[in-house]
């Protein structure tokens, strides 16, 4: 049900050259812990000025907008939340056209799924990602991942929790390294 889904939203994004890359609960299912996840969330390689495109991508899937004005929605939040009617899946599209997501998408591995190509977002880049949203589940699935992947590139990982967490004033870089204590 998934795999289908992930399959129909990179056919139609690459038909419309829009960079993405999947990255929450979907890739974490490939780089870490098997765990229950219900949306898929997708990283767009394109400003909110592209939003035309991204809502006739939802139109030609046939998934149900789930905001009232979308286009509003889009530009105050950088989302786009649909939901799949066939499945009741939810699919987050996000905005995002920072250096930073610019280089992620291009790291974005390519995987074949099912017999389809799919662009996920790195181990690296998804740890980044799941320690700025920092959620328990967050940091639970950084844990998975960092135990089933030995070969990181660690310091583009706290290069960019460094730089992020400058930018934020928070403390990335000090919960990534009490993670990596915590698992010696």
């Amino acid at each position: 049900m998934f795999q289908e889904l992930l399959a129909k939203l990179a056919a139609e994004l690459n038909s419309r050259k829009i960079p993405y890359m999947i990255i929450g609960g979907q890739a974490v299912l490939l780089y870490g812990e098997p765990r229950l996840t219900k949306d898929i969330d997708i990283t767009l390689g394109i400003d909110t000025d592209r939003a035309t495109d991204v809502l006739a991508c939802a139109d030609r899937l046939g998934l149900k907008i789930l905001v009232e004005n979308p286009n509003e929605f889009i530009c105050s939040t950088m989302v786009l939340p649909v939901q799949d009617a066939a499945t009741g899946i939810r699919v987050d599209f996000i905005f995002s056209y920072s250096p930073y997501e610019q280089q992620a998408i291009a790291r974005a591995k390519q995987m074949n799924l099912a017999g389809s190509i799919l662009r996920f977002a790195s181990v690296e880049d998804l740890i980044i990602h799941k320690i700025i949203a920092g959620r328990p589940r967050d940091l639970e699935d950084v844990k998975g991942i960092l135990l089933k992947n030995k070969n990181l590139d660690t310091n583009y990982i706290l290069r960019w929790l460094k730089d992020f967490g400058i930018g934020l004033e928070k403390d990335f870089l000090g919960c990534f390294e009490t993670i990596l204590k915590e698992l010696k």
